[in-house]
């Protein structure tokens, strides 16, 4: 932070108080594994703790100059969303050569390890560019719609359906929210008419997609709500009860990986519980409090009467959809997850912050000259 010269706010020290509560409580939780390697567990805990630093690194980054920084930000994730998407879709239809590097289990994956992490960091630029596709009027608004359909196909040939799920509440609670908040009464009927349009255009490339015969029969196989892995005594949610009575029956924790070594070779998959068992309960809680906080936080800060509320509206329909798909998959090591809350934290912290940018004699820090100037695409 001193090299990069960035601020300490005061309002952000609650992640560093956070951080030093969970550190021993993690470093500890290493020396409780049986079966596990101590060396990955260490390395696992290591990673959390940057992963940790990096939040609140990101939340003064962003606090210091909410319009600029928040700017610079979006410009760099949407610029890699918009390559991984297109990698991810091309390999996926075998268009590019080597397009099994891009690939896993049929799945595209881009640059990712794995296509239920590649899909839900496709959302928040897409939410992004939503927003200025339902308030803008502007060239501009064509180009994010265009940015918005390339990250849409993304998302579907990751077939994650959680990212499904999350990217459709997301866009759900970002319609809501810029509705009630933003939108003047010539925007709303606007809005209106865009939905109608876009289910419309949704419904056919959807439609295009599904032609394909390879395209459809994992559609249809990935629909499937519950998966044979889902159910069970040693499926998904059988792990997750099994899981959580381990957790309570070990105050230290048991260390990370030791659950997957210890009975099927798989995570509970439920950040809540995995936190619990691989940190122990110190450690497991204070990555919790951090979500709720995180949470509470955002929410809080949209009712008051900002430009920045135009930053914030995206991220909290992000966030509410990871904080509940993190009850079905582990988040506990997606970078996304960590950035989306230090930025949820810095644009909260710097909410009253404006940039001279903002201002205009006759139109002060709102509106249409925000729009047009404001958002990040």
């Amino acid at each position: 932070a001193v090299i990069a010269q960035v601020g300490l706010h005061k309002n952000n020290l609650i992640i560093l108080f956070i951080i030093l509560i969970f550190v021993p409580f993690a470093l500890l939780a290493v020396f409780q594994i049986n079966l596990a390697s101590g060396q990955k567990a260490m390395i696992h805990n290591l990673i959390t703790i940057y992963l940790l630093i990096t939040a609140f690194f990101i939340a003064n980054y962003i606090a210091d100059a909410p319009f600029e920084n928040m700017r610079n930000i979006m410009r760099a994730y949407m610029l890699s969303a918009l390559l991984a998407a297109l990698l991810g879709t091309l390999a996926y239809l075998k268009i590019i050569p080597g397009e099994e590097i891009f690939t896993l289990y049929g799945r595209a994956k881009a640059f990712f390890k794995d296509p239920n992490v590649f899909g839900p960091y496709l959302i928040l630029p897409a939410m992004f560019a939503l927003q200025r596709i339902l308030l803008d009027n502007s060239r501009k608004a064509l180009w994010s719609g265009i940015f918005f359909i390339i990250l849409f196909i993304g998302i579907f040939v990751s077939f994650s359906r959680a990212a499904w799920g999350t990217f459709l509440l997301s866009a759900i609670i970002s319609f809501g929210l810029l509705y009630w908040f933003e939108a003047s009464a010539k925007q709303k009927i606007r809005m209106l008419l865009l939905a109608m349009i876009g289910s419309i255009v949704g419904i056919i490339t959807l439609v295009g997609l599904l032609s394909i015969p390879d395209v459809n029969d994992l559609f249809m196989q990935r629909f499937e709500i519950v998966q044979d892995y889902d159910g069970g005594d040693t499926g998904r949610f059988g792990r997750q009860g099994y899981a959580f009575e381990l957790a309570i029956a070990n105050p230290l924790g048991l260390g990370p990986n030791e659950f997957a070594a210890m009975r099927i070779g798989e995570a509970p998959h439920n950040t809540y519980v995995n936190v619990l068992h691989t940190y122990g309960w110190g450690g497991g809680l204070a990555i919790i409090v951090l979500i709720f906080l995180t949470l509470k936080r955002g929410i809080s800060t949209l009712n008051k009467h900002s430009p920045n509320r135009l930053l914030m509206i995206p991220l909290i329909a992000t966030y509410i959809p990871l904080v509940i798909e993190a009850a079905i998959i582990d988040v506990d090591h997606w970078r996304y997850f960590y950035f989306v809350i230090g930025v949820i934290w810095g644009v909260s912290v710097g909410y009253g912050t404006v940039s001279p940018k903002q201002v205009t004699k006759n139109l002060p820090i709102y509106k249409d000259f925000h729009l047009k100037t404001y958002l990040p695409i």
